[in-house]
């Protein structure tokens, strides 16, 4: 597994419009060869921001990498940064490569 995550610094008051942001977008992810799952999570507020995460889970690095040269890619990532006001800087890429996997019951 192949795990890239972006941690976003969302402005007070902003935690809505950053909330419709992302759900409202058009990820084009199930499409993709390799994805395997997204989340956005809602971390603590501070008092200048409300920490927010998104994961992307992958099959693999080299899934990731093509997805980052698709039209897919460019077509979910158009608008980015269009919406300055709601974050309080850039975001954060993080990306971790799995080490080990214990599956719960659930899996």
């Amino acid at each position: 597994m192949y795990l890239t995550m972006n941690r976003f610094k969302v402005k007070p008051g902003q935690e809505a419009a950053f909330e419709a942001i992302w759900t409202g977008r058009d990820s084009q992810l199930p499409q993709v060869p390799g994805f395997v799952a997204f989340h956005l999570l809602k971390g603590p507020a501070k008092n200048d921001h409300t920490l927010y995460a998104s994961h992307t889970m992958w099959a693999s690095e080299a899934a990731f990498t093509a997805w980052t040269k698709s039209e897919a890619f460019r077509a979910a990532h158009r608008s980015a940064g269009s919406s300055g006001d709601v974050y309080l800087g850039p975001p954060e890429l993080e990306i971790f490569a799995s080490v080990q996997h214990i599956a719960g019951p659930a899996a």
